[in-house]
């Protein structure tokens, strides 16, 4: 049968100021050389704002792109935030600045920019940072009625939005 493994230990000597080698240490998983252990996962480090990321699909890439500045301005000049796309992630990041603890400026930027990144023209989006109590909310038709396909799809999309006056 196998033997039990004993978990890996590192075993460092100890130099002495003279620089002769003293006595042996050991250091836990985790530890630094210096004896301070690092700290994983957790809480965020007091002084850092809070984040909020938003997933950009492929099909939204240009237009971002093209209304950034639009995009860009009222995030930093009317709600105070920090924003930024990070390519690699695809993701809007805005940021509260160090010192704010007010979460609604946060969360009505995102909204903004999540509004932006379903379709909305940015001169809509802006009735989100304008107005208080006014939310996003939006759901896919696939979730609700599994069975659609093809063309079906478009024709629930256009009761759920609403019918025409009449026709012709």
């Amino acid at each position: 049968m196998g033997s039990i493994r004993e978990p890996a230990v590192n075993r460092k000597r100890k130099r002495g100021k003279d620089g002769k080698d003293g006595e042996d240490i050991e250091m836990e998983e985790g530890e630094e050389k210096g004896g301070k252990k690092k700290e994983r996962g957790g809480k965020p480090e007091s002084g850092k704002g809070e984040k909020r990321k938003i997933p950009v699909p492929p099909h939204r890439y240009a237009p971002l792109k093209e209304k950034w500045v639009q995009i860009f301005t009222p995030c930093v000049k009317q709600l105070g935030l920090q924003i930024r796309y990070n390519m690699k992630a695809r993701n809007v990041e805005l940021r509260l600045p160090r010192g704010e603890t007010d979460t609604t400026k946060l969360q009505k930027g995102a909204d903004f920019v999540k509004a932006i990144v379903l379709g909305f023209e940015v001169d809509d989006a802006l009735a989100l940072v304008r107005l208080d109590h006014l939310f996003l909310e939006s759901f896919e038709v696939a979730d609700v009625k599994f069975s659609l396909k093809g063309e079906h799809v478009g024709r629930a999309i256009g009761r759920i939005a609403g019918k025409r006056e009449g026709k012709g």
